[in-house]
């Protein structure tokens, strides 16, 4: 038996490839697998042909039109494009698809716990000590800190900027004062930092808060992932990370590992500042006469 071509690694493409050989029930086949990847990924070939309206073997002969051994292969090559998160099948809905999908053998706890390791493993191999010193210096030396992420990194900006103030350094959060950015801005000075936060692709604003940053000649301090790494001027310091091979849970863990470092190590060079910050603030939070539901 000749062995079958490689198969290509878009739908799309694999549907052009054949489109000669298609038949009625296959165009319909297609255009419920096409108008829900997701689900299709999830099912048998008998479930997507009821949902089509065609016989049961019409998916098995489909499948064999575009060059696999039948339904099941071509399932898990729509299994494997989601876990790509690329072509045909890039969406959020996808990617949590494929993380569904891998799971789907070890158990859902287990499988995001090994990507989660697996994600901080490669920390070690990719930023170093002296990465994380150049930002804790920068920080340690300037006069204000303007912390600012959009979408998952919002959360971890507000986080970055709630410990930087405990720890006695004049930090603001910008993802909470949206509305007043022109009045931050207004400001800014060579003497200041702004720590940027991007992941998976990076907001038209963030980079126009680079562009301010750089045109009022503030230092700029970027953590990003892989796909967010490309900022236009370049930051003075940048650490950009994998949260996450392609289908695998996309980690906050390893960008708040890598500030509550830089946090850390901001510590142990600014000649006490943060630990008397901290004793400071757990004296008032203790007498302040506050309620304990405010703090």
């Amino acid at each position: 038996m000749a062995a079958r071509n490689p198969v290509p690694q878009v739908l799309g493409d694999l549907i052009s490839a054949n489109s000669n050989r298609l038949t009625p029930a296959d165009t319909r086949l297609l255009d419920v697998v096409l108008q829900d990847p997701v689900r299709a990924a999830m099912e048998n070939g008998t479930a997507v042909s009821s949902r089509a309206g065609v016989h049961p073997a019409s998916a098995v002969r489909l499948a064999r039109r575009l060059g696999f051994a039948g339904y099941p292969e071509f399932r898990g090559f729509i299994q494997a494009s989601l876990i790509e998160g690329e072509g045909d099948f890039e969406s959020p809905a996808a990617r949590m698809a494929a993380r569904l999908v891998r799971a789907e053998d070890g158990g859902l706890l287990a499988s995001v716990l090994d990507s989660e390791i697996a994600a901080l493993q490669q920390v070690r191999n990719c930023t170093s000590d002296g990465d994380i010193r150049a930002f804790s210096q920068s920080l340690r030396d300037c006069r204000r800190i303007f912390v600012f992420g959009r979408g998952h990194s919002a959360s971890l900006s507000s986080l970055i900027a709630l410990r930087l103030n405990r720890s006695g350094y004049d930090a603001v959060d910008l993802g909470q004062q949206m509305h007043q950015l022109p009045e931050a801005f207004a400001t800014l000075c060579d003497r200041d930092v702004v720590w940027l936060l991007a992941f998976r692709r990076i907001s038209q604003l963030v980079h126009e808060v680079r562009g301010i940053a750089a045109a009022r000649g503030a230092k700029t301090l970027a953590l990003t992932d892989l796909h967010a790494a490309g900022l236009d001027p370049a930051p003075e310091h940048q650490i950009s990370v994998s949260r996450g091979a392609a289908g695998e849970s996309q980690s906050l863990v390893v960008p708040m590992t890598i500030a509550n470092a830089v946090i850390l190590d901001l510590a142990a060079i600014d000649n006490g500042r943060s630990i008397q910050a901290l004793e400071s603030f757990k004296t008032f939070r203790a007498t302040s006469g506050l309620s304990k539901s405010l703090l």
